[in-house]
């Protein structure tokens, strides 16, 4: 019963973080994630600068900001992030929900990134958001201290996705299940 306890915790935490309860308007939470996504490309081009020349050929691309939380047994996370269309330029604003099961213990702030080849795999992002994986990962990063196991993986044809890690301390191995939708507020 404690664990639940420090889960729901974790869980609340993450919502007050997210800026759910926030009071601001409609236009300045699109441009706290306009804002947000270009840092979190400038950060991936600074570790993997072949992804420029991806993204700006891709069909679209999203990404996210994104906090999560394991205690003991159970994992949780949050975040928020946009969905642009190369094509036709338009954003999209989501948000993102993650649970799990596995051992471990931490708290990650961290980046995800989806580039998407054509508009089959964009749109179905866009209309059914689900993302399951194994993840077992190590971070131990303040600033720019520390460092995080990172990488990309191909999740479907014509999709690949990059983690980054921006803080945080955490070792853990997890089943997740993370849904992405349209913020109806935003869009």
């Amino acid at each position: 019963m404690k664990i639940f306890r420090v889960f729901a915790i974790a869980v609340a935490t993450i919502l007050l973080l997210n800026g759910f309860w926030s009071g601001k308007s409609v236009e300045q939470l699109r441009k706290e994630r306009l804002d947000s996504s270009a840092k979190t490309l400038q950060l991936l081009y600074k570790y993997a600068p072949n992804t420029r020349e991806m993204i700006s050929s891709a069909y679209g691309y999203a990404t996210f900001s994104s906090l999560g939380v394991n205690v003991v047994f159970f994992a949780a996370g949050g975040g928020k992030g946009l969905a642009h269309n190369n094509m036709t330029g338009q954003n999209i604003y989501m948000d993102m929900g993650t649970a799990g099961i596995g051992l471990g213990l931490g708290v990650k702030d961290f980046r995800v990134i989806f580039i998407f080849a054509n508009k089959k795999v964009f749109d179905y992002f866009i209309q059914h958001g689900w993302q399951a994986n194994i993840q077992a990962d190590a971070a131990a990063k303040y600033k720019k201290k520390g460092s995080a196991l990172n990488g990309a993986l191909s999740v479907m044809p014509g999709v690949r996705l990059y983690t980054l890690t921006k803080d945080g301390l955490a070792l853990q191995a997890t089943i997740n299940g993370t849904k992405y939708w349209r913020d109806s507020d935003l869009n």
